[in-house]
């Protein structure tokens, strides 16, 4: 189908008025709006995080094309029905406590959508109760912490252990990333992923979901 591909053309390119015109144009010949999403939206958005890993694409290509990709969110998002909404998996994310850096966390966050995740944003200076309570709220699956500092990565360690104690732990797979952060140091807090960047979390999510 034409319209998809070149939906997902302009995305990558990072024209927002062309990607809105388009998703408009599909939407009147009666393409349907979850269609327009995954294979308009959602793969374009797929390669832009492919060059991304890739060093082809950089931080403002992927900023550019996420606002792009938004632009056609907004025009088709209302008119999806709320079973098609409720299908999302839900991933609650934040920066940790004492720790106030938000690019990584903005950029992973954009790319979980353009995966297809609905993103709930705790924002930065999470306190291991706000995540537990966001998780509590919201119930979602996954729970993704960035941290930039090596000095706040401890602050992951007691999220983990907020969520035991709130008896929250076996229903939510955590995701933990940043810059000082490695497997070894996943693995030794006891969070179920790593991902070392934007891309690779979107990837890590679906493994966890299918696990």
């Amino acid at each position: 189908m034409g319209e998809l591909s070149s939906i997902s053309e302009a995305l990558i390119k990072g024209d927002a008025n062309k990607v809105k015109k388009l998703a408009e144009a599909a939407l009147k010949k009666g393409v349907k709006p979850i269609d327009i999403i995954n294979k308009g939206l959602i793969s374009g958005m797929s390669v832009v995080g492919e060059k991304f890993k890739k060093n082809e694409f950089y931080v403002p290509e992927v900023l550019i094309a996420a606002r792009a990709m938004h632009a056609g969110m907004d025009m088709v998002k209302p008119l999806l029905s709320k079973s098609e909404i409720a299908a999302a998996d839900k991933v609650v994310i934040g920066t940790v406590k004492g720790d106030l850096h938000d690019i990584g966390k903005n950029l992973v966050s954009m790319m979980l959508e353009g995966g297809g995740f609905k993103v709930i944003d705790t924002g930065i200076d999470v306190s291991p109760e706000k995540f537990t309570q966001a998780i509590k709220e919201s119930k979602a699956p996954i729970l993704a912490l960035s941290a930039l500092l090596t000095t706040t990565m401890t602050s992951m360690k007691d999220t983990i252990q907020a969520l035991k104690k709130a008896g929250l732990r076996k229903d939510v797979k955590v995701m933990v990333g940043g810059a000082p952060l490695t497997q070894k140091y996943a693995d030794e807090i006891g969070a179920d992923g790593y991902a070392p960047d934007a891309s690779s979390a979107v990837d890590k999510a679906k493994e966890l979901m299918k696990g």
